[in-house]
Parts: C-alpha cells; structure tokens; sequence
C-alpha cells in the first residue's frame, strides 16, 4: 500500500510491516501492538454507521444477511454490526495473532460471530454463500504499486465466487489510481456499481464506499456516483482524481451498452461481457482480441461462435479454426454468414475462430498451437478437465488448383516459383461456378511471399484470326483448343493489380493530381522511376492506367525480368523502359548529374521516384525496402532526384513500430512534407514524400481525387484509398 493509514496511532508500528501482503510482517505487527487493541485503516466507524447500515438493512436478507468480513485486522467494524443487530458475520484475516486475539475478546460477548484464520485470496467457503462481503482496506493492502494486480486479481475473483446473486461486495479503499484501474473493469459486466465519499475530518486521506451488486452477466451499467466537484472532502486532489476515473469508465461502459461492436478483449469475455462462458449459448457469435502484452507471443483477432443447432450430435465440445492470412477475405471467413457454415462443418458446439495476419507470416505453426492453447483454455464451456486438450483445425492455403509453371533459383533473389492458382470461392459466392486463375510469382526467401498476382483472362481469338488471316482449318483447331481451356487462350489482364498497395500508390498521386493532368493537356511526359520489377504489372498497369507517364524500372536481377517477360506479358517501348542494375546507384548518379530547378519554372514536368522492393535481410526489421534505401545518403540522393519537385513513395512493410518510426523520422527530416497510407488489412504502408509544396495540393484533396479518376484508364477505388491517407507532423 502506497499510502499512510489514516489512524495516527500507529503510525510508530508501521515500519514493522514494509510489505503489506507479508503474512509474518502482519504477525509481527499485531503482536507487537498487543492484545485487547483495536486499529483502524481509513474512516472510523462514526462515519460510517449511517450508510453501512442503511446498505445492510437494504440488503434483503435483514439482520439475518450473511456478511463476511476479510482482511478482518483488529478493527471495532464487525462488533458494531453486530450491536446493530448482524449477528451472522464471518471474519477472516491469514494472522493468526490478531484472529486468536479477536476470538477471545468476542467469544462470550458476541458468540454468534465467526472467526476463521484463511487466506483471503484462497478461501474456503462453497459459492454463493454471502449475502455482503464488508472489505476495509483488504484490496488496498494486497494492491502494492511493486507487486502488481496478482494479489488483488486472486482476491476479487474469490470474493465474486462466494458472493451470492444480488450479493453486495462492499469496498473501502482509499480509491488510489492503481487500485481502481483493476476495480472498475473488474466489475465492468454485470455488476451494478456506486461510489460515494465516507465525510471525515480526522484523517488526511479520503476514503470511499464503493458498492458493487451482482446481478446479470453480460450487462455494463454506468457507475452511480455521489461525487461531486462541488462538494467538500478531506482531500480535494484525492477526490477530483477519483471523479476522473469514473467518468472515464462510465465513457468506455457506455460504448459497450451502445449497440456498437466493441472489439472485446480476453479478459473481458472472462469477465462476463457477453454472459456466462461455461454455457453453450446456441447462435451467439463475438468478436474479440486474444492475447496480450507479457501473457502471450503475438495478439490474435478471433471469433467466438456456440453452433446454433442444440441437438446435433457434436463431434468436439469446443474446437479452434486457424485461417491463415490468405484465406481472411474469402466469404467462407471473413463474411457472419459463411463462419456459420464453417461450424456446422467442424461438428464443434463451440467453435473458436482465430484469424492470422502478416505479424505471424514468420511463425512455425506449432509455435502458435502453443501460444493460442492456454488462451482458449480459458473459452472452453462446461468445466473441463484440465488435461483434455482442445483440438485445432486449420484452413489451407485457399488454392483449389495449381500448376507450376517453372521452378527457379537466382544468384541474387534466391529460389522462385512461378504458378497458376484457382482460389476456392475468390468471389466469395457459394454458388458461383466461374472460376478466375491467378499467374503468381513467389519469392520463397521470404516465407514463401507472394511477390506478385495478375489475374488471368481469356483471348479473343476473332481478332488474331482476322489479323493473320490463319487458315480455315487452323482456325478451326485453335477455337477447339479454347473451348478445352487451353494454356494459349489465356492472357495476362494488365488492367487489374493484385496488390492492394499498389492501388494505394495510385490513389496517393492524387496529391499531385493537377500537375499531372497538366502534363496530359500539354502533352508533357511525366518521368516516373521504379525501382523494383517484380512480375511488371505494376509499370505495365500504370503504362495503360496513365498513358502520359513515361517509366523506367530499375530491376538488380536479370532473372526476375526474364521471368516477367516470359510468363506476365511484360515488354518494354519507348513509353517503358528497363535498366538491369543497382537502384540505389542509378538514383545517386541521375541526382549527381542532376541540377536544382528553379520553384518558378513551370515548363518543368513533375517527376515520381518509386521504391517498391523486399528485402533478403529481415534482421533489420525491415521486409520492404532493403534498409539502405532508407539510410540518410539515399534520402538525399532521392530528394535531389526529384529536382525539389514531385512525390518520393515507398512500400513499407516493418512488423516493428521503432523500425517504422526511424524510417519515418529520417523522412521527416530530409523531405518537408510526409504522407502515410495505411492499408486497412496489411501491414503495407505507403509514405509519399516531396521535398516542397510545390505540386501538393492536399488543401483540396476532394477535387484532385475527381481529377485524378479523369486521367485513369482503369478504374481504381481512389476514394476509399484516400480516406486513410494522414499527414505526418
């Protein structure tokens, strides 16, 4: 306890205890104030009388109400209850010394009242077998600010075990910060809470009565409170800090009760924010957050689904359903309805859905079995035995056909495979009978990463035809070859990207939107560098999307733009074009050579400098882009590339929040003006940077979007794009 007791008379002893939660040190204690003393923590009982006899007498049972009083110490409370007519008390304190010193002192004059020496945190009493628990400073002595919430976590879940429903749990506590950021969620459902301040004008601290009544689970009522900043207490800074934390709870309480979807936490489910968990409750579905900070490796989002039919004959009492991060967006799992076909399909009564993300791309999957089994222990319904295990399940990987189309291995990327996939349900239709095929480039350095996707469509074949003009008997044998589904009749669709940050990329030009629709009135070409091919749809896509661009890829590996030409229609003309060679050097030597432009020249064209490669060393924290390009010599080096003019983008992907806020801070520090757009599902966030407000037109962002969807060819969702992008100060 962080705080002097409020009785001045044993403010001598108090060096004997140092460690409130000290069995021996209490012991001590006692013994050395002797028998026939009484001590009292926190308000007397003149204060007190008045309210604590009005809440008793209220309580329903009368003077026949079971009331235990834990923590008991050598205070007059329990014999002036019992003077007022409580005879059925139960006093408990784990010092023997005070409980054998109190039992003699009471044991003629008040016969009917128990004593018992036991742990309050461990105590032994059948469930519901209060009607009050009367606690003067107990949580407080067990909240020491040095060891944690263990103590006060142990003691509130025994006194809510044996209280009865529409029992009272009576609190008397100095109502310190810590203290209360462990009460008020404690009773955040199903509790029926009051506080109001005990008047006293002999202690320096105030001391308040917080009431909790048990009632239904799954409920969160706003606090009662009696405070008022109006009123007088011993301590006003005490009191106006108390006032504070419960406004502040009844906040998030009454977002609980507003009919919103709160994402839960474990530990609220636990407590009973959606009802009793041991009970199977036939369609109740929630989402929640499993996992936390210092109790588990990685946080999880998870569904929790009880199978709606009753009577089925269930295979598992209660189970785990994995869905990797490729399958979260299908409708099978992402959509209400399709996670009620995954639990009839899993036979389970409760079934557990845990949804994977990019921050477990790096995972073994035991590792995660290991780390999700004692966090869904604790979701399991009945009261299991605790060595049944609960099984898991897991989705695959969402492909229902492939075909390799070309294994390879590079000097400088590593292994990588090149394939055509059909997705199961990709257009999350049950009924749908088209199935769309997806060309796919993986990168096997990094986990396996997708490192593009293009979509796959038929040719024409009427137009090719024409144009040779094949003969009638070729003719004839090619249209029989589509009609089987022949690998000839299909085309890579440049029209479409398969990655959502690349859409990002677009949507962000809308920054710069009236220079660019400048340059296509006047016919000026917009220079645009990538670095970085990959499989070439993002240039190609951009070549048809802005046909006023011109582009030049900046690709290190031979391979990988053999790869792109070879199996994703990539080519290359005067609008695009290829350099093989080291990004970082080609961008210091155009900068080198380069000279400033200028703020008034308004012949010069903007120009766009893009970053958008992986990384083969992620020790750094870093998958995309390699760490040098974000390394101070770099930023400069871009800054000058873009001739004080235009936007600088990266694609960066960093699990690790001090990674990321390094990359940010060197931005800011070469570039006067930073953008971020979060992809709401991915952990891709795209930076756009300029080193001037020259082209930027952000205090009009709503009309650049309209004339940034003028200039596009293909369509792209720009306005749900640009609703994330945020300005980093």
């Amino acid at each position: 306890m962080a705080t002097t007791p409020a009785a001045a008379s044993g403010a001598a002893l108090l060096d004997t205890l140092g460690d409130f939660t000290s069995r021996e040190n209490w012991d001590k204690f006692f013994a050395l104030r002797g028998t026939g003393d009484n001590f009292e923590w926190y308000a007397e009982w003149p204060p007190l009388e008045a309210p604590l006899l009005d809440l008793l007498r209220g309580s329903g049972a009368g003077e026949a109400t079971e009331i235990l009083v834990p923590g008991c110490g050598s205070s007059v409370l329990s014999e002036r209850l019992y003077d007022a007519g409580f005879r059925r008390i139960t006093n408990v304190d784990f010092s023997r010394v005070v409980v054998a010193d109190m039992l003699r002192r009471h044991a003629r004059a008040r016969p009917e009242m128990r004593w018992r020496v036991m742990d309050m945190t461990d105590m032994q009493f059948a469930d519901g077998s209060f009607d009050v628990i009367l606690d003067k400073g107990g949580l407080d002595a067990l909240m020491e600010p040095e060891a944690g919430t263990k103590l006060g976590m142990k003691y509130l879940n025994e006194a809510k075990r044996v209280l009865k429903s529409g029992g009272k749990f009576v609190c008397l506590t100095l109502a310190e910060s810590h203290v209360l950021a462990l009460l008020l969620p404690e009773f955040r459902f199903g509790w029926d809470m009051s506080i109001q301040a005990i008047p006293s004008k002999k202690s320096a601290f105030q001391t308040f009565m917080v009431v909790m009544v048990k009632g239904k689970m799954g409920v969160a009522q706003t606090i009662k409170s009696s405070l008022d900043q109006s009123a007088e207490y011993c301590n006003m800074k005490q009191a106006n800090a108390v006032i504070r934390a419960v406004g502040n709870e009844n906040i998030i309480r009454e977002s609980y009760s507003s009919g919103v979807d709160v994402l839960l936490s474990l530990r609220d489910l636990q407590l009973g924010a959606i009802g009793d968990l041991k009970v199977i409750v036939p369609g109740r579905r929630r989402q929640f957050i499993l996992g936390e900070q210092g109790c588990s490796l990685f946080c999880y989002k998870a569904v929790l689904l009880d199978s709606k039919k009753r009577t089925e004959a269930f295979v598992y009492h209660c189970g785990v359903f994995i869905v990797p991060k490729a399958r979260a967006h299908e409708w099978l799992f992402a959509s209400e309805e399709g996670q009620w076909h995954v639990v009839e399909s899993a036979k389970a009564a409760r079934l557990i859905m845990v949804f994977l993300d990019s921050r477990h791309a790096s995972a073994d999957m035991d590792i995660i079995k290991k780390d999700l089994s004692p966090l869904v222990k604790d979701l399991e319904p009945g009261n299991p035995e605790e060595e049944a295990p609960i099984p898991f399940m897991m989705a695959g990987d969402g492909v229902k056909q492939r075909e390799i189309l070309q294994e390879a291995t590079s000097e400088v990327t590593g292994p990588m495979v090149v394939e055509d996939v059909v997705y199961e349900n990709v257009d999350g239709d049950q009924n749908s009978t088209s199935e769309k095929m997806f060309r796919r480039l993986i990168f096997k350095r990094s986990s396996g990463l997708v490192q593009s996707e293009a979509l796959l469509v038929r040719d024409s074949p009427s137009d090719e035809t024409d144009k040779n003009n094949k003969s009638g008997s070729a003719t004839s044998k090619k249209r029989r070859n589509q009609k089987k589904g022949s690998k000839n009749s299909l085309k890579i669709d440049h029209s479409f990207l398969g990655s959502s940050y690349h859409s990002s990329i677009v949507s962000g030009l809308s920054l710069v939107a009236s220079a660019l629709s400048a340059a296509a009135a006047t016919g000026v070409k917009v220079s645009t560098t990538i670095i970085g091919l990959g499989a070439g749809c993002f240039p190609m896509f951009l070549r048809g999307c802005l046909p006023f661009v011109d582009i030049e890829v900046v690709e290190l590996d031979p391979m990988v733009a053999e790869i792109a030409k070879k199996y994703f229609g990539f080519s290359v003309d005067e609008q695009l074009k290829v350099h093989l060679g080291d990004g970082i050097k080609f961008v210091e030597d155009i900068a080198a050579a380069s000279h400033p432009v200028s703020n008034n020249s308004d012949n010069d064209a903007i120009k766009i400098l893009i970053i958008d490669v992986d990384s083969s060393d992620l020790s750094s924290g870093l998958s995309c882009p390699p760490v040098n390009f974000v390394e101070d010599s770099f930023l400069l080096s871009a800054k000058q590339f873009l001739s004080e003019g235009g936007l600088f983008i990266i694609n960066l992907v960093s699990r690790s929040s001090s990674v990321r806020d390094m990359v940010v801070s060197r931005l800011k520090t070469v570039f006067e003006h930073l953008y971020s757009l979060q992809l709401d599902e991915d952990v891709n966030e795209v930076l756009f940077a300029s080193p001037s407000k020259r082209y930027l037109e952000i205090d009009h962002l709503d009309a650049a979007v309209t004339k940034l969807k003028d200039l596009l060819k293909f369509p792209v969702d720009v306005e749900s794009d640009i609703k994330r992008l945020q300005k980093l100060q």
